[in-house]
């Protein structure tokens, strides 16, 4: 481009740029020094130009500047209810046409007028035209006692909401409302702005810049056609290593189910299998859940399309299971006191725990002192985010002895907190339909908090006595094992877990289980 005069002057020579590297600096020249918008006048990504950009940086024509800034944007919840409406205007419609209605049969009285709601989003919506003062209860039932301040507040989200969805910005107040709400969260983004250095403004004055062809090959065509003299001839630096060959790896979620089986085969359990479609018996019967326990319904359970039936030939248990079920059979209990159905028992469905294979293995192996495990996948409906999805990965494990208690749960939830190296486990009580006591283990997550990963307890003489465990006790636990990974793995979305992106698994490294470095 330039020389040596005699005179110690500078010798100019036209410079050749590609098309789009032409056109990228002619937007620069002309007041654009947002990436981003001459990504948006490109028609391109503006991870596309980045290549272009950085030579052109290389080449001394531009100058590249990087400021990180905080930004409010919708959440996946925040865009649904751009899309179908807020949960509270939703309930207004309803509220507009019948002025009052039960709040239990709202979902319902939606859906009569053509409004989709589900009973969640009904309690949200009416408890915020109730903070509005636009709503009062009367007992069960919700009465509209002034529209006009709905309609300002369901105004004042909406608005919000659509113009952070824009890129524009709004009030603290309003931005703490939409967080609180969590229907917008902070995410750092980064501005790149390119501006001209004085080279490149130099050139232009003189009309030296030009488009021109990118030669990285020269062929015979180019020299006898001319057509280098009017290009770019892209130089190589035969000093920088070739880019290595990816080997191929286990995926690290992968790698880590597989420690977590090792460890416990070390501890003395042995693994257990079951089928992911179940009949209803063993996921839910046997465990002593009602047949019209709320997490059987669809919004909890995939079901079998078309309900078909299984088969299951032990009559015998059927009918300990029916009695235990009706009037508590000759386990002390009273039961649940209403008429169980076998039919409804043979239905299958898409196993929602996998406490189903150890009601299998205790029917299987009856009586004895063993301990074992269960690590495979289950399925709920559930909304895909950072920490729920509707196919994951649960460790259910039982130890079954005579002499078997309370506190050896809540023992190896310590001992496997700390091969995993997982820190302080904190307990509380809880309550499962198929267990008394029961517990729930909390382990801390570097950026999401406290998080619940050790449900467990002892299974109810309900649930073991049908299968013939007289005089034994059973710890049970169905551990959140997606969770415990994430936390391995200095990771804060469980979707990460089940990525198909090859460059995140090269570069993820191996989980160090304290246990493997012994």
């Amino acid at each position: 481009m330039d020389g040596g005069g005699g005179n110690g002057a500078p010798i100019l020579e036209t410079v050749y740029l590609p098309p789009r590297q032409k056109r990228i600096v002619d937007l620069v020249l002309g007041g654009v020094h947002d990436v981003d918008a001459i990504a948006d006048s490109l028609g391109v990504k503006r991870e596309d130009l980045m290549r272009d950009i950085e030579e052109l940086r290389a080449r001394g024509l531009l100058v590249v500047e990087r400021r990180k800034h905080a930004v409010l944007s919708p959440t996946e919840e925040g865009r649904r209810y751009l899309e179908e409406g807020l949960p509270e205007e939703r309930v207004l419609k309803v509220l507009s046409e019948k002025n009052s209605v039960e709040r239990s049969r709202l979902p319902e009285e939606a859906a009569r007028i053509g409004v989709k709601i589900s009973p969640r989003e009904a309690g949200i919506g009416l408890a915020q035209l109730a903070r509005a003062g636009a709503v009062r209860f009367e007992g069960d039932k919700a009465v509209l006692v002034d529209s006009s301040a709905g309609e300002e507040a369901v105004g004042k989200v909406r608005e919000a909401l659509s113009r952070i969805a824009a890129g524009e910005t709004i009030g603290e107040d309003e931005a703490r409302v939409l967080r609180r709400r969590k229907l917008a969260a902070k995410r750092e983004y980064t501005r790149i702005e390119v501006r001209p250095t004085e080279l490149l403004g130099f050139l232009q004055e003189r009309g030296l810049l030009r488009e021109g062809k990118v030669i990285t090959i020269l062929t015979p065509e180019d020299i006898e056609s001319g057509a280098w003299r009017e290009a770019y001839f892209k130089p190589f630096d035969l000093s920088v290593e070739p880019p290595r060959a990816g080997y191929g790896r286990k995926h690290p979620y992968l790698e880590f189910l597989d420690w977590i089986r090792e460890i416990l085969v070390a501890m003395g359990f042995e693994e257990m299998k079951g089928p992911h479609v179940e009949l209803e018996l063993w996921n839910f019967d046997a465990l002593f859940q009602a047949q019209d326990h709320p997490a059987r319904e669809i919004h909890d359970t995939y079901f079998v399309k078309g309900r078909p039936k299984g088969r299951f030939d032990d009559h015998e248990y059927m009918e300990r299971v029916s009695r235990t079920h009706m009037d508590g059979w000759e386990t002390g209990s009273r039961g649940w006191g209403y008429r169980w159905d076998p039919e409804r028992a043979l239905r299958l469905v898409l196993r929602t725990q996998t406490t189903a294979v150890s009601m299998r293995t205790i029917y299987e192996r009856g009586p004895g002192e063993y301990m074992c495990f269960s690590l495979d996948r289950v399925f709920r409906p559930e909304n895909l985010d950072a920490k729920h999805s509707m196919e994951f990965y649960q460790l259910e494990g039982i130890i079954v002895g005579r002499r078997v208690t309370f506190r050896h749960l809540l023992g190896f939830f310590e001992e496997m907190a700390r091969r995993l190296g997982l820190g302080e486990v904190k307990v509380k009580p809880a309550y499962f339909p198929f267990t008394e006591p029961s517990v729930e283990g909390f382990i801390r997550h570097p950026h999401l908090g406290w998080i619940e990963v050790f449900p467990g307890g002892m299974f109810r003489p309900e649930v073991i006595e049908p299968l013939g465990l007289k005089g034994y006790n059973v710890a049970a636990w169905g551990i959140g094992v997606d969770r415990i990974a994430m936390t391995v793995l200095g990771i804060d979305d469980i979707r990460l877990l089940f990525t198909q992106d090859v460059e995140w698994i090269r570069r993820q490294p191996r989980p160090l289980i304290k246990e493997m470095l012994r």
